[in-house]
């Protein structure tokens, strides 16, 4: 078995590399590209050193699965090569999210609509995959019904950029390249992406669509409002959530409790909840605060949290590959 990893010197790339030898998922050969810049790097992995080459060097090994991490001009360039020469290519980038012939994969919630035949899937936006994550077996239970969800998005979405400007702004002097309009430390920005006509931004209208996708419910009523806010640990969203049914939340705890990957933080008297800080680096969707919305028939509210690179990037990446191999689909 060969694995590429397309954009391995980035922020989601190194972290593939991270989740690949935590969960010893170990190919016969690990083959490296990335941009022009970085091309030439050595990285170490497993006690190798790995040099990091051209994106076509990396086709003419023919590797049996493909990560792509480098961005969706890199995805929409090189996809149709990769795939077309027999690779498994999985993109974590917004290129093909919405495609109808492309598969939106959380492999918790939807992987048992892959077959051998895909050979082009498409890892979700990161706030996406933790929200369905919860609302998968919810739907199953009661029935989604309506949701709506405020994000508040750590500073590692906007990549190292992200990442600079706040601790730059932090240290006291102002970013030179800032990757956000407004300063973000000491403060909340109520803008992810670009907007768009309705007043909606891109990472708003993904929490919508890629939602809808997953689950298979073309018709769910969802909103949304992103926040980025001064963290690096992970993502955080309050989500009200309307059933069909009656929900009760012992039973809600006990279900996704039940669910491969989610941990349930619930206990408020004892100041336990979901928080940025304790999910980093961590694999997981973290759910608590779980309460019934007084306001409104059949409804809860609820806290998500999770490491928007690991599970809501590299991570989930790297759990669609395993279960192409695990259940023979490559």
């Amino acid at each position: 078995m060969k694995i590429a990893i397309i954009g391995a010197t980035g922020i989601v790339g190194s972290k593939m590399l991270q989740v690949l030898e935590e969960q010893n998922l170990n190919p016969d050969e690990l083959i490296l590209a990335a941009s022009r810049r970085s091309r030439g790097r050595n990285i170490k992995w497993k006690g190798q050193k790995l040099r990091v080459q051209r994106v076509e060097d990396a086709l003419e090994e023919k590797p049996d699965i493909a990560l792509f991490s480098a961005g969706g001009a890199t995805s929409r360039e090189w996809a149709k090569s990769f795939t077309e020469a027999g690779c498994t290519l999985i993109d974590n980038s917004s290129a093909w999210r919405m495609e109808n012939d492309v598969k939106l994969i959380v492999p918790e919630v939807n992987g048992g609509i892959l077959t051998k035949e895909d050979k082009l899937i498409s890892n979700p936006n990161c706030s996406t995959i933790q929200l369905v994550h919860v609302l998968g077996p919810l739907h199953k239970a009661y029935g989604l019904e309506r949701v709506v969800v405020s994000t508040y998005q750590s500073v590692t979405g906007s990549g190292l950029k992200g990442i600079a400007q706040l601790d730059v702004e932090r240290s006291g002097d102002s970013a030179q390249d800032p990757a956000y309009p407004h300063p973000i430390d000491l403060n909340c920005l109520p803008h992810g992406g670009e907007f768009d006509e309705n007043g909606y931004t891109s990472e708003e209208m993904k929490l919508v669509n890629e939602s809808r996708k997953i689950l298979s419910l073309p018709d769910l009523k969802i909103t949304g409002t992103v926040v980025r806010v001064p963290v690096k640990g992970g993502h955080s969203e309050s989500v009200n959530i309307s059933f069909e049914q009656k929900p009760d939340v012992a039973e809600i705890r006990r279900i996704l409790s039940e669910i491969p990957g989610i941990v349930v933080q619930d206990k408020p008297q004892e100041n336990l909840y979901p928080m940025p800080v304790t999910a980093e680096d961590k694999d997981e969707t973290f759910v608590g605060r779980i309460r019934i919305d007084e306001s409104a028939p059949n409804s809860i509210n609820l806290w998500i949290v999770a490491d928007n690179l690991r599970k809501g990037a590299a991570t989930n990446t790297v759990q669609i590959a395993r279960y192409m191999i695990e259940h023979n689909l490559i």
